[in-house]
């Protein structure tokens, strides 16, 4: 896309900033252009956003019935999936899967704990907390 060419059609999911895209400039090379977005990026990220609150919502469901641990409620809750949070921590997919079981999540380390709260941005006793 040339520089001239780059959407300014003001991206309500961007709150009002701005972020930067690479185009081709007058001298043929790769520039970068700040953009206000466009209106399919907007409706591709609305949708999303609905996907990850309803599957938080989902997910704090079964936790209340404490059918899993809370971990996967906070996953989703800061919009994480299973690679994102596995990349994020350094633990494997099936360490994470196997922490999401109640009973697995109540007898993890404190250390675990503690790596999965830094990641979500949450101090460790609201992880542990009972929702």
């Amino acid at each position: 896309m040339r520089e001239e060419d780059v959407p300014q059609e003001k991206n309500s999911t961007l709150d009002g900033n701005r972020k930067a895209v690479y185009a081709v400039g007058e001298d043929g090379q790769y520039t970068t252009v700040a953009s206000d977005g466009w209106s399919a990026e907007e409706i591709v990220t609305s949708q999303v956003v609905e996907e990850f609150e309803r599957l938080a919502d989902e997910a704090l469901s079964r936790a209340k019935k404490s059918l899993l641990s809370p971990l996967e409620y906070h996953m989703y809750n800061n919009r994480m999936d299973l690679a994102l949070l596995s990349q994020t921590t350094g633990f494997f997919k099936w360490t994470i899967k196997r922490d999401f079981k109640k009973k697995n999540f109540e007898k993890m380390s404190d250390a675990r704990a503690s790596t999965y709260a830094s990641v979500l941005g949450i101090e460790v006793e609201e992880l542990r907390a009972t929702l």
